[in-house]
């Protein structure tokens, strides 16, 4: 793969538009995004994910024989367009779209072989921090909600994904000379999140070091640390028990779920992380392994970080 060297000025994206991924069962996975809380829609030949009340759709599930990141779309300004293209031409391998993806826009061959497009969209990303749940005060009542009055969890937006990467140093490098994307944090060549110039949550895009590429997980953002812990409850009465959490992460703050689908990757309830708004400079460091992962909670499983794509 080859970067650009003396990039000068970066063009950036803006949002992690749509991920793909392939599975071998997509009834299971309709239920395994339903119980999570997704508006669950058959579109072009597959499953496409949306959240309650949003209309972007922010995946897309398609039959496959494996479980298998496709491809990853980013959303870009049109007045970025021009500095792109001239960027790709510049010295980025171009590719064909794969099948079942729309052919606008550019197509890349990124990190770890995957196919990425750039498209003029909207940004989908937040532009200032996740809505909150506001409770009550205390007063001469309980607050807590009564067990049996508990709502459906139903995730606010996609927060940010989680690739499995050969080559961390290499994929940051990509990620920024290329797509414009800035370092938040790291863990040596472990680990590593970025977000982007245009106003972000802490992390749009994280890396993970693996054998080879693939999908670790979604992270979707709700608005409070019950519906962190509901949805957790949720899934678990749906079949889906296995996981990691509730607990809070050092690098981006916020407190997590990872609920484990059929096929070894997650989905993740994330409340209250860090907010990079747009502009801001945001103090990036290399922090020791102990300061990487979590704050408080259960131990991290075993086979956590795990990428079950390259058995496939």
């Amino acid at each position: 793969m080859s970067v650009i060297q003396n990039p000068g000025r970066t063009p950036a994206v803006h949002s992690v538009d749509e991920f793909a991924i392939s599975v071998p069962d997509l009834q299971e996975a309709r239920h395994f995004y339903r119980c999570f809380g997704l508006d669950v829609r058959d579109e072009d030949g597959g499953l496409c994910l949306y959240t309650f009340g949003h209309s972007h759709r922010w995946g897309r599930v398609l039959p496959g024989v494996v479980k298998r990141l496709l491809w990853v779309s980013f959303g870009i300004h049109a007045d970025d367009l021009p500095r792109f293209e001239d960027r790709v031409a510049a010295g980025v391998e171009r590719m064909a779209p794969p099948a079942h993806a729309c052919a606008e826009g550019l197509w890349l061959q990124g990190p770890d072989g995957l196919p990425i497009q750039l498209k003029v969209a909207a940004k989908c990303s937040p532009s200032q921090p996740a809505h909150q749940q506001a409770w009550p005060a205390c007063a001469n009542r309980g607050r807590a909600p009564a067990r049996s009055k508990v709502p459906v969890v139903q995730p606010l937006y996609l927060s940010h994904i989680l690739m499995f990467s050969a080559d961390v140093d290499e994929a940051v490098r990509f990620y920024n000379e290329v797509l414009g994307l800035k370092l938040s944090d790291r863990s040596g060549s472990v680990i590593a999140f970025m977000h982007t110039p245009h106003g972000s949550d802490h992390h749009l895009v994280a890396l993970a070091k693996s054998g080879g590429g693939g999908l670790h997980h979604s992270s979707w953002s709700v608005d409070s640390l019950d519906a962190v812990g509901t949805g957790m409850e949720q899934m678990a009465r749906a079949g889906y028990a296995r996981g990691w959490g509730v607990g809070r992460h050092v690098l981006g703050s916020n407190y997590f779920r990872y609920v484990r689908d059929p096929w070894g990757s997650y989905a993740e309830y994330s409340y209250d992380i860090d907010f990079v708004e747009s502009g801001a400079e945001w103090p990036a460091a290399d922090h020791p392994a102990e300061d990487a992962l979590y704050v408080w909670g259960p131990e991290m499983p075993s086979d956590f970080v795990t990428n079950f794509e390259l058995a496939g």
